[in-house]
C-alpha cells in the first residue's frame, strides 16, 4: 500500500507566493492624502486683508520667509513672522518681535499689507515702528490686478 504522508505529497506542497501585497501601500497613501488635504488651508499665513490693486511687479518665492506686518479693516494690526497672525498685536509689541526676528537674520525682507479702507495714519503708524525696530526697507504689498485701476483712472 502506498504512502500518502502530506510530507511526501506533491498535491499539497505550498506555492512561493511572489508578488507583493500592495493594499498596505494604498492604505498608507490615503490616510497622508487626507491628512495633506486637512493640514493644507491650515498652513495658509496671514489675514484676510482686502489689498489695494496696483500693476506691481510680481516678487519672487525666498528661501527665508518674510516678515509680514497686517492691518485688516478695523485697523488692528498682525505679525506674521511664522507666528500664529490670527493674533492681533500692539504697535510696540510687533516692534520688540520684530527687532528679535532681525537679529537672528538681519537680511530678512520686511512687508505692510493693509486693506484698502485703512487710515493711512495706521499704515505710516506701522512703518515708523518697523524703521525704529531696524528694518532698512519696508515693501507694501498690493494686489496686482491692473485691470481694476485702468478702469477706475479711465472714467
Amino acid at each position: 500500500m502506498p504512502n500518502f504522508s502530506p510530507r511526501f505529497s506533491k498535491s499539497r506542497r505550498r506555492k512561493l507566493n511572489s508578488e507583493i501585497n500592495v493594499v498596505p501601500y494604498i492604505d498608507v497613501m490615503l490616510v497622508l492624502l487626507i491628512i495633506f488635504m486637512v493640514t493644507t488651508p491650515l498652513l495658509t499665513q496671514g489675514v484676510k486683508v482686502n489689498l489695494p490693486k496696483a500693476p506691481a511687479k510680481i516678487l519672487s518665492v525666498e528661501k527665508i520667509p518674510p516678515i509680514i506686518v497686517s492691518i485688516n479693516q478695523q485697523g488692528a494690526y498682525f505679525l506674521n513672522i511664522a507666528n500664529n497672525s490670527k493674533q492681533s498685536e500692539s504697535i510696540e509689541d510687533i516692534k520688540i518681535q520684530v527687532q528679535q526676528a532681525l537679529l537672528k537674520n538681519p537680511s530678512r525682507k520686511t512687508y505692510v499689507q493693509a486693506d484698502q479702507a485703512v487710515d493711512y495714519g495706521k499704515v505710516i503708524s506701522v512703518m515708523v515702528a518697523l524703521q525704529s525696530a531696524g528694518v532698512q526697507g519696508v515693501g507694501l504689498i498690493t494686489d496686482p490686478n491692473s485691470q481694476s485701476v485702468s478702469r477706475n483712472h479711465s472714467g
